[in-house]
């Protein structure tokens, strides 16, 4: 069995990997970075059966990093730890590049530390973003040839984390590979991303929890969506299938705005009565506003596709909103 440890393991992402690699016959045992303070709700299930295996440590100190890695031994590290919020990084600049580069640059440095031959040690999948690019100066698909141009700290310290990644593998032999993620959803997504924002809103308008309005921010932004459960199996075709020291693009093949998102999702609710009102708050300062990949690089590489429609993630986000809303509070009645 090959040991497979996931840093951000508590996480949306994190926790639909942990279940993948746990699943029968995967050929993997896994371990999770954990902090004493992350809420473990997520993989509570996956503890129950003695799927994951935590291991206590901070991606923002190298001595607890340095611990886990000659501890755990790994074969193979999903590297997802972050600050994942744009608009939080706007605010938080420091602590967000801090978290996002700093953080990687500690994992790295504890890899090449820990193992004597850094080219026999863990191959390690570093998690950067679409971000990075900001907006394509031609408009078109994002290929992985494009100019690193960040929008947000959040851009930034991702591209800082894609630069270190490369580094250590050229400097290092750290067998580094990174992939830069497009929007991915499903359930368990924070409720400040956008998709399960309006998820939250309209489950709530449903249980009589809130006025029959959408707040909403810039519909006119575009965006490809993906299913966490296609990303996640992207990322173990990565570690499987892909050479050290590359990069590639893992995005959805269905593009739209957000307001045709929100459009769809209205399809999927009862309550007819919901109206969209723009909420200047959620705006952002500078928004790549442009977001559609070229994924023919990774296809190539390893045979991935999306399988998992839109309106399906769509709806499995809503129902866990649904479900979530429902144990938070009983059912309002409508005056």
């Amino acid at each position: 069995m090959k040991r497979a440890l996931i840093t951000g393991v508590t996480g949306f992402v994190g926790s639909h990997l942990a279940e993948y690699l746990a699943r029968e016959g995967s050929g993997y045992t896994v371990y999770g970075l954990t902090r004493w303070l992350d809420p473990v709700e997520y993989v509570a299930a996956l503890l129950a059966r003695g799927g994951l295996t935590l291991v206590e440590g901070d991606i923002t100190d190298l001595g607890s990093l340095i611990r886990v890695v000659q501890g755990v031994e790994p074969d193979v590290i999903f590297h997802l730890a972050a600050q994942s919020y744009v608009v939080a990084s706007y605010a938080e600049p420091v602590a967000t590049v801090t978290a996002n580069t700093l953080g990687t640059l500690n994992l790295l440095e504890a890899i090449r530390i820990s193992t004597p031959v850094p080219t026999e040690g863990p191959v390690v999948h570093v998690c950067s973003s679409s971000e990075v690019y900001g907006i394509p100066a031609d408009g078109g698909r994002i290929a992985e040839r494009y100019v690193i141009s960040p929008l947000s700290p959040y851009g930034a310290g991702k591209a800082g984390a894609d630069a270190v990644a490369y580094a250590y593998w050229r400097a290092f032999g750290v067998r580094t590979i990174r992939t830069r993620a497009f929007t991915h959803s499903g359930p368990r997504r924070g409720e400040v991303f956008v998709d399960s924002n309006f998820c939250a809103q309209v489950a709530r308008i449903e249980r009589g929890l809130a006025p029959p309005i959408l707040f909403v921010g810039n519909l006119d932004s575009v965006r490809t969506f993906c299913d966490v459960r296609d990303m996640v199996r992207a990322y173990v075709l990565a570690v499987e299938r892909c050479p050290p020291g590359e990069v590639y693009n893992v995005g959805g093949v269905e593009t739209m705005t957000v307001g045709d998102m929100v459009a769809l999702l209205l399809t999927l609710t009862d309550r007819k009565d919901i109206t969209v009102q723009v909420d200047p708050s959620r705006l952002r300062p500078a928004d790549a506003a442009l977001q559609i990949p070229d994924t023919s690089k990774f296809r190539a590489a390893t045979g991935w596709a999306p399988v998992v429609p839109y309106r399906e993630t769509l709806t499995t986000m809503l129902n866990w909103w649904r479900e979530r809303v429902a144990r938070e509070a009983p059912p309002v009645a409508a005056p």
